[in-house]
């Protein structure tokens, strides 16, 4: 193994990467060292450089200068004195989300919920997240990076390393579906299913045996090939077109839904998320992934009354992330729909600046050093 690896660094807030040689990492006692095969070009990356230390200053990033880089797939290529459960020659996707691992929720098993959580190659939920980014402080726009071996997620044949550096889009919605209880017998409206984090949990909804699917988005074109997947259990309605309650009620035997999960983006008028709650039925779940801005009016008295809850979802657990990976590996999971655009790492500057329109939630940019 050469003693170097190239990386994108960013020096300055707003000034493209830098592609620099630098000593490749070696792993602590509970850490792995991984080859990147492929890491996903987020297309909301071009923001957080830019904009995300003003628009959301309690998400703090990384000391610069900084490799970024959120979603990776690999190979594990060595492993710490004290590593158990993988062994070099392993193809792995890395969880980004870091926790302290000693704190009650992490003990819990729920890492989300740790006050000191952290994306790697990313940003930080926490205003003294540097100690984590300082432990880990390599993304996936570099040709290795350490990881905690509690963080790898064993990836089948036959999943391509392209697929697992989309595990982050995907995850989110499955372990969304997965809180508010989605399954065989349940219904589910996902408001922006032709997005990128949509479509993910419209193919995970399909997975795990979901009845029906409801979708919006504003695009018709896209929503129709959305309904293409599984025109038998899949309805899409263009935003704006129909009463969303009503039309949800007429397709769905009269009633609501069991789940809806709200997909849109930061930008996303507070009404849609009202639109989509009112087409639940009694005792449903709302669950917002999408990270909308604007605080929409709730009626608690209806909310309390017709037993409705509102859930946030962020991320998904190691543990998630696999249970994905085995249904993917073994077929259940289908993601032949996604269309991969791949960039040499050298390109990652150009790639951010001017990314090719995407196909919705189909197309898949990632970067492979």
């Amino acid at each position: 193994m050469n003693a170097t690896m190239r990386a994108a660094r960013l020096h300055h807030i707003d000034e493209p990467m830098k592609i620099e040689e630098i000593p490749i990492p070696q792993p602590r006692a509970t850490d792995v060292l991984v080859q990147v095969k492929a890491c996903n070009v987020v297309p909301n990356l071009s923001n957080v450089l830019a904009t995300y230390h003003e628009w959301f200053p309690y998400l703090p990033l990384p000391e610069l200068p900084a490799i970024f880089g959120l979603d990776s797939a690999g190979i594990v290529t060595a492993v710490g004195t004290r590593v158990t459960d993988v062994t070099v020659g392993d193809r792995v996707y890395v969880n980004p989300g870091l926790s302290c691992g000693a704190c009650r929720a992490c003990r819990q098993g729920k890492d989300q919920n740790c006050d000191r959580y952290t994306f790697m190659g990313y940003f930080s939920f926490c205003s003294d997240g540097r100690t984590m980014f300082d432990a880990y402080p390599y993304g996936g726009l570099s040709e290795y990076l350490t990881a905690p071996q509690r963080n790898l997620v064993k990836l089948p044949d036959s999943v391509t390393y392209e697929e697992g550096a989309r595990f982050g889009y995907l995850g989110t919605g499955y372990s969304a579906l997965r809180k508010a209880g989605a399954g065989p017998g349940t219904t589910v409206l996902i408001d922006g299913i032709s997005g990128t984090l949509g479509l993910g949990t419209c193919l995970s909804a399909l997975a795990l045996g979901v009845t029906r699917i409801f979708g919006t988005g504003r695009n018709a074109a896209l929503l129709e090939e959305v309904r293409a997947i599984d025109p038998q259990r899949i309805q899409v309605l263009p935003a704006g077109t129909d009463d969303l309650r009503n039309w949800v009620h007429e397709h769905n035997s009269g009633d609501g839904v069991d789940i809806v999960i709200d997909a849109l983006g930061p930008g996303a008028p507070a009404e849609s998320f009202l639109d989509a709650v009112s087409t639940l039925r009694r005792g449903g779940v709302a669950v917002d992934i999408g990270g909308m801005m604007e605080r929409p009016p709730l009626d608690m008295f209806s909310l309390m009354c017709r037993q409705i809850s509102v859930l946030g979802s962020l991320w998904f657990s190691t543990a998630e992330a696999q249970d994905m990976a085995d249904l993917i590996g073994a077929g259940i999971l289908d993601l032949s729909v996604l269309e991969h655009h791949r960039f040499p790492l050298e390109k990652i500057n150009e790639a951010l600046a001017d990314l090719p329109e995407r196909h919705g939630g189909f197309t898949n940019f990632v970067s492979i050093p």
